[in-house]
């Protein structure tokens, strides 16, 4: 499998309807029965997070992306998951499809006043953000958070974990999924990190951090376990998608077996 060799200095595949795509989120959403709740609007769109409740969750999990404009298999790929409806029985999933509908609109990773959201979770600047952080507020803690991601410069996909508290990890089953599908990142070194086979766990305080991203404030107010999935954007839409799906998937059969005790 090859680079596509388009991304030079940005990111330059195809860019989605997110218009469309969410309303296709929204009709299968609504098709298997998930609640849904609107946190916040802007133009034309709605800042929707959806939340399917069994009878008797053993654990609930957090699932977000598209808070970068220029990343869409992240909603896609909430899509596909959706539209599979092979959630585990017992377990409770909140899905935030879209973080960023107005920077899909303008194919920019950034909202349209330039900020990147993903860094604006400390002294929120944002109205997009400052709405997601009221609304996380008033949610339960989640047993572990993934959040969908994809990156122009990288090799393959590879994942950060953020796992303070040494519970067992979930990386290395979801590295084993998804490379059944997409190469994976073997550098030594990604985003200025050291990786291995594919994972980044950075020994990092988020209280000395400037610029939060949504899984630092996850990570303080939310959660012990944190995912960041990272798709590798030189590749097709299509690899980029199944990606970020058979991620997920490992990650959901792997904390079934870990952690039906999580709150």
């Amino acid at each position: 499998m090859q680079r596509l060799g388009k991304n030079l200095g940005g990111y330059f595949g195809e860019p989605i309807n997110i218009k469309n795509v969410l309303a296709e989120i929204e009709s299968v959403a609504r098709q298997f029965q998930w609640g849904s709740e609107v946190f916040h609007t802007s133009g034309n769109f709605k800042w929707l997070a959806f939340t399917r409740k069994p009878e008797q969750a053993a654990f609930r999990i957090y699932i977000s992306t598209g808070i970068h404009g220029d990343e869409p298999a992240g909603p896609l790929a909430a899509l596909e998951l959706l539209r599979a409806n092979e959630w585990p029985d017992n377990v409770e999933i909140t899905l935030l499809p879209c973080l960023n509908p107005l920077g899909f609109a303008a194919n920019r990773r950034e909202n349209p006043a330039g900020i990147d959201l993903n860094r604006d979770y400390l002294d929120s600047q944002s109205a997009e953000i400052r709405a997601h952080i009221e609304w996380l507020k008033r949610q339960v803690p989640f047993g572990l958070c993934l959040c969908l991601h994809e990156d122009w410069e990288s090799h393959g996909f590879y994942v950060y974990e953020l796992n303070p508290e040494r519970k067992p990890s979930l990386a290395e089953a979801m590295v084993a999924a998804v490379a059944k599908v997409c190469p994976i990142d073997h550098s030594e070194i990604i985003e200025g990190r050291e990786a291995l086979g594919g994972i980044i766990r950075p020994n990092l305080d988020p209280r000395t951090r400037p610029l939060w991203p949504e899984s630092f404030w996850l990570l303080q107010h939310k959660t012990q376990l944190s995912y960041t999935l990272e798709a590798p954007s030189d590749f097709s839409l299509e690899t980029r998608v199944k990606a970020l799906t058979a991620g997920v998937n490992a990650a959901l059969a792997c904390a079934m077996l870990n952690f039906s005790n999580l709150p």
